[in-house]
Formats: C-alpha cells, sequence, structure tokens
C-alpha cells in the first residue's frame, strides 16, 4: 500500500525485494526541494541503513515491479542462451534475475553502492552469482567489457548521452531494448514531418534502427515517477553512410538548431556565413600545411589555454574580412542550396538521405561544418555525439 502525507516522504511496504523480511523500501521525495543535498542523503542512508533502504527520485530511482512487464521485454530481447548482457541501472534486481535465467552472463553497472549490496545478496539467493558481473560505477564513465546485448531500466537523467556512447561507441552488439521516458521515446521513434522530429532522432537514425514496443505506465514503477514510459529496441545498422561522423554531428547541429526554419534562412545569417568561411578558410590552409609537412600540433590552432582568443575568433576574423568576400561566400552557400533543391526546405521535414546530400554538396564546394583542424581526444573520442543529444 502506498500512503504519501503531504509535504512528508512517502513509505513503500510490503515489497518482494527480501525473502522472508521485514526490511522494507522507503522513498525520499526530493523533487519539492530546488537544491539536491548528497550530505543529506548520506545522513539518511546512515540512520537506517540495518533497516530501511530509501530510493531517491532525484536519483532516478525508479523501480520497475510489474512481472508481467517484465518478462514481456525478456521475450522481446531475444536473449540467447549464449549471450552476455549488458545492464545500466540494475537497482534492486527485479530485471536482473529474470536475465540471468535467460543469458550466460550479466553486466550490470550500478552506481549506488547501497543497491550493490543488495543486488548481490538476491543473485547469491537464487544462487545465480557465478553469472553475475557488476561494475559500481557511473555508467558514463565506466569502459563497458564486451556484451552481446543491452537490457536496461535506464534513468531518465542519462538517456541522451547513454543511447550515444552506445550507438557510436566502439562495442558491436546486436540490440539495446531500452525502458525509457515516453516522450523521450516518441523523439527518438520521430520521423521527418512529425512535430517531434528532432536532431536526436535523425543522429541515431544515421547508425542504427528504432522500433517501438510498448508503453508502460508510471504506476508500475515504485516510487511512482510524473511520467508514464515506452520500451524501445535500438538496432545498429549493418552498414552506415560514409561520412565523417564529426562532420554530420556538427552539421545537422546547424540545420536543426531552428528546425522550422527554411534553411535559406538558416544559412544566410551574416554569423553563420562567417563561420562557415572561417572553418572553409581554415581547412584550406590546413590541407596546403599537410602537403609540405606542417606539424599543426606547434600551431595556434592547439593552443588549448587561449580560451579568449577562440572565444572572440569569429569576431575578429570577420573584422579583416570585406563585405565582398562574406558577400560572395554567401552567394556561394546560397547556390549550393538552389542547385539541390534545399533553399526552401525546412529540416524537420527532411529525411537523412537528403540531409546527407546536401552535406555532401557542401563538402564538394569546399564548405565544412567541423573544425578539422582542432585534434580529437582519443579518450573522449564520443564527446561531440553526446553533445549532440542534449537538445
Amino acid at each position: 500500500m502506498v500512503f504519501k502525507p503531504k509535504s512528508t516522504p512517502l513509505y513503500l511496504s510490503g515489497l518482494f525485494f527480501f525473502h522472508n523480511s521485514k526490511r522494507f523500501l522507503r522513498t525520499i521525495s526530493t523533487h519539492c526541494s530546488a537544491k539536491y543535498d548528497e550530505g543529506n542523503d548520506r545522513n539518511h542512508e546512515f540512520r537506517n541503513q540495518q533497516h530501511h533502504l530509501y530510493l531517491y527520485k532525484s536519483k532516478g530511482q525508479h523501480l520497475l515491479t510489474n512481472t508481467r512487464i517484465l518478462d514481456a521485454i525478456i521475450r522481446r530481447s531475444n536473449i540467447a542462451p549464449t549471450d552476455t548482457v549488458l545492464e545500466i541501472g540494475p537497482g534492486t534486481g527485479n530485471l536482473t534475475v529474470k536475465l540471468l535465467e535467460a543469458a550466460e552472463k550479466v553486466v550490470a553497472v550500478e552506481i549506488d553502492r547501497r543497491m550493490v549490496d543488495v543486488l548481490h545478496k538476491r543473485i547469491s539467493d537464487v544462487g545465480l552469482q557465478d553469472r553475475l558481473h557488476v561494475i559500481c560505477n557511473d555508467a558514463m564513465k565506466a569502459e563497458f567489457p564486451r556484451f552481446d546485448l543491452v537490457v536496461a531500466n535506464i534513468p531518465y537523467g542519462i538517456s541522451s548521452p547513454l543511447i550515444a556512447k552506445l550507438v557510436y561507441g566502439g562495442n558491436s552488439f546486436r540490440s539495446a531494448t531500452l525502458l525509457l521516458q515516453k516522450e523521450f521515446a516518441r523523439r527518438l521513434l520521430a520521423k521527418p514531418g512529425d512535430s517531434e522530429f528532432n536532431r536526436l532522432a535523425v543522429n541515431v537514425k544515421l547508425v542504427a534502427d528504432v522500433e517501438f514496443v510498448m508503453d508502460v505506465s508510471k504506476r508500475e514503477f515504485l516510487p511512482c515517477p510524473k511520467v508514464d514510459s515506452s520500451v524501445v529496441i535500438i538496432r545498429p545498422k549493418n552498414e552506415i553512410p560514409d561520412v565523417n561522423l564529426n562532420e554530420w554531428c556538427a552539421f545537422t547541429r546547424t540545420c536543426f538548431s531552428k528546425k522550422n526554419k527554411t534553411l535559406g534562412a538558416t544559412f544566410k545569417q551574416k554569423k553563420k556565413v562567417i563561420q562557415l568561411l572561417k572553418l572553409a578558410e581554415t581547412t584550406s590552409s590546413m590541407k596546403e600545411n599537410a602537403l609540405i609537412g606542417h606539424n599543426y600540433e606547434c600551431d595556434e590552432y592547439y593552443d588549448s589555454n587561449n580560451e579568449e582568443e577562440d572565444t572572440n575568433g569569429e569576431d575578429s576574423f570577420a573584422s579583416s574580412t570585406s563585405d565582398l568576400e562574406l558577400n560572395l561566400f554567401k552567394e556561394k552557400i546560397v547556390g549550393i542550396l538552389k542547385k539541390g533543391g534545399f533553399e526552401a526546405k525546412r529540416p524537420s521535414k527532411l529525411s537523412n538521405e537528403e540531409l546527407l546530400h546536401l552535406l555532401s554538396l557542401f563538402n564538394q564546394a569546399g564548405i565544412y561544418f567541423h573544425d578539422h583542424v582542432k585534434p580529437n581526444d582519443s579518450n573522449n573520442a564520443n564527446v561531440d555525439f553526446a553533445a549532440a543529444y542534449v537538445s
């Protein structure tokens, strides 16, 4: 039974996470506070750790308890007996137990040490501990081992960057069955012309197919979140377009900054013209210097401490560029849009194939969207992709 007095904590009892136990889960609702107090969380935990387990809404700790839905997720995931399954945010193990029954091994990534302890005890009680590997770490910082599938009820707060890490990361996998916030899932599933169509859908569908499975009511979770959820399956494509992914993400960021504006209106803006002209000249210079063995590591472009110069770079470039040069470059951009029939079109109605074609027209004309001079940090190869999903 759920009892929630006004302005007081929410108490949950009668759950099945501990067999033959009188312990219960206690949920602290932190959404009433404007600021999350981690220290206060620790005090609550320490005072009650022998008898209670807190679930924090602010940390996205919403546990799916409906066994029918859990079974449906397992069925739709098509898990083979030889598979290794990656689970993000296992919580107390409702889904984990069922995954272990279907797969050879489960790798569970959980940031909350309390949940890890509960998970270990629960899995040991059913004798499946030898097939469970738990990584107690932030999923966005953890290095994932090899896995065949992802099946997870992920914290809503990391949906965008986590999906970016999965589909643009170095791990090869068959599919990811994810329980997501319903609104977020709709954005992920959106097609050109839909009101929800956005850069998230464009970037994910470049490298993967997304399938809707089912909606899940918020009443199926403890504690009850504010919104409903949806289950989707993401399947990486066997073949992806031959395109520079940094260039693609920078291009879609430009196009979808105002997704309902015509491309002509977007690319005629003076600020955008200046930005693209600067990139075009920088890229051209880079190619010329590459032919004579110029080492850009000694170049000003790599001065990471010169943030003020980077911030004011476009302004200083604009002041040193004549109006005639800007107008000629603007005409070049408009000419490309007209040639491809894109000037009056809106990004929100374009397919990936059309966007790829437009990008190729720009690149063929020497117009680029990503700064090819600046180096990529090998330890943060997916940062650009993750950032592309935030909006």
